[in-house]
């Protein structure tokens, strides 16, 4: 069948403007938020209903034509980036909350809702829902799902797996798969597991049912300035030798303490070389109790502390760091972020490690992220148009990911592994490990024609690689050496 048929059939399974084709038209479409990475789609669905996923799934079964799932298209691997002889599925238009059980505490939404807006609809009933990644403005809850995204607070709270109960998703051989409930414990495989962080090989989400929690009654949030960004690192791991959970632990250094600052106006520290955010929350005689710990320990390691108990003083503090990624314009006209995680312990001697691969490569690295779970997000600088700045730049983010695999991290947290990460992940998983992860996928798409080329690199090109590796001598990296 010619493929003006099946756009044809697209067309009349969905509503009016519900396919986009033509070359300018899909330009929008063309990358997620990894924007080095673009591809051109054959075409876009934008379907409103269950019926509708159904319908393109069924045509392109039945065609052969593979399909990649699109949320707010935020995500930083490359997860969403669409196929020249492919469907692009967005599900933008499906943003309703069907339902929200206040005995349960459970929202039920579509895939397209806002990460913030789940929070905004049930605060007048004194919920919200925890995960809250920097891009919570924009991003969809299906894109978190498909990503296993966190936040600024999952150090207590969790991730999206953490924090979602149901589940139901449409297959590519036109199964419904109804995974969990509202906080159903099912026996079996735990396949709702298996769904967080699937990118979209697996299946379509179509609902999902998330947890709510009771917003908490105190709150306070503690910035510790240091003079050493690695007597930071070591304070981290201090703070959670206490005891204490904190609901956020966040590290920025200078430089992107600098552009947050001109950003956003936070108050903070210019001069600081790190700062952490620590965030507590819970009853006032707790909170009240654990921030002055929170406080013994940061001076204990060199810092300067000032403690906010004031909502729009807290509110500021945080909006210098969900902003300090944007804020990075300010400092170079490219950056490309990395995600890796690694132990908390590990944590002042890979900082220390970064600086040296950057001081290597030529290129700045400005470091936010999530210490208190390890959750390492390396902002390298650079000018696309200037020489071979953006391959060095790609190639220090690999070095980067190999070094968090080195001190027994992983190359990923809460970014997904997409297309940018193919490469190290023939680093961290050995050939065993990945034939299983096939597998896994085979068992939900025997077509392979969900998101075909993501997350999962193919034994041959991890045996090239090795050989290139080898060849190269950089494996193991000199960096890799020191720790």
């Amino acid at each position: 069948m010619s493929n003006t048929r099946v756009l044809e059939l697209l067309g009349a399974s969905l509503p009016a403007g519900g396919l986009v084709t033509g070359e300018h038209a899909v330009r929008p479409f063309e990358t997620d938020g990894l924007t080095a990475i673009r591809e051109t789609p054959w075409a876009v669905a934008l379907p409103e209903s269950v019926a509708q996923v159904r319908a393109v799934l069924e045509i392109c079964r039945e065609h052969g034509v593979a399909v990649v799932t699109r949320g707010a298209g935020t995500g930083l691997s490359g997860g969403a980036r669409p196929l020249q002889d492919g469907v692009l599925l967005a599900l933008t238009k499906m943003n309703r909350i069907t339902e929200v059980d206040l005995d349960a505490c459970t929202a039920t939404v579509e895939p397209g809702v806002t990460n913030l807006a789940i929070s905004q609809a049930v605060r007048q009933h004194g919920l919200y829902y925890a995960p809250d990644p920097s891009s919570q403005l924009a991003c969809s809850i299906g894109g978190n799902v498909a990503e296993n995204s966190g936040g600024v607070h999952c150090l207590k709270y969790g991730l999206t797996v953490h924090n979602v109960t149901g589940l139901v998703v449409q297959t590519f051989e036109g199964d419904e798969l109804t995974i969990g409930g509202k906080g159903l414990e099912l026996p079996g495989l735990d396949l709702l597991a298996v769904m967080m962080g699937s990118e979209g090989m697996l299946g379509v989400v179509t609902e999902v049912t998330v947890k709510l929690l009771p917003l908490p009654t105190a709150k306070r949030v503690l910035l510790g300035a240091f003079d050493d960004l690695e007597d930071a690192g070591r304070a981290v791991g201090a703070i959670i030798a206490q005891g204490i959970i904190p609901a956020g632990l966040e590290m920025m250094d200078n430089p992107s303490i600098r552009a947050a600052e001109d950003f956003a106006a936070a108050g903070y520290p210019r001069e600081a070389a790190a700062i952490l955010l620590c965030e507590l929350d819970g009853t006032e005689e707790e909170v009240e109790h654990d921030a002055e710990r929170v406080r013994t320990v940061l001076e204990s390691h060199g810092a300067e502390v000032r403690m906010a108990a004031e909502e729009a003083e807290q509110e500021r503090l945080w909006k210098g760091r969900k902003s300090a990624f944007p804020a990075m314009g300010r400092i170079a006209p490219d950056y490309y972020c990395m995600d890796g995680t690694i132990p908390r312990s590990e944590l002042a001697g890979v900082l220390a490690g970064i600086g040296r691969l950057a001081d290597e490569a030529g290129l700045q690295v400005a470091n936010v992220f999530h210490a208190g779970d390890g959750n390492l997000h390396p902002l390298i600088l650079f000018d696309a148009n200037e020489g071979d700045q953006l391959e060095r730049a790609e190639a220090l983010g690999g070095r980067i990911l190999e070094l968090c695999v080195e001190v027994g991290g992983t190359v990923t947290g809460e970014h997904g592994v997409g297309v940018e990460k193919l490469d190290q992940m023939c680093v961290q998983f050995n050939d065993t490990e990945l034939a299983q992860f096939h597998a896994l996928k085979a068992a939900f798409d025997p077509a392979g024609l969900m998101n075909p080329g993501k997350a999962i690199p193919t034994l041959a090109r991890c045996s090239e690689l090795g050989g290139m590796h080898v060849h190269q001598g950089r494996l193991p990296h000199p960096e890799l050496e020191r720790f």
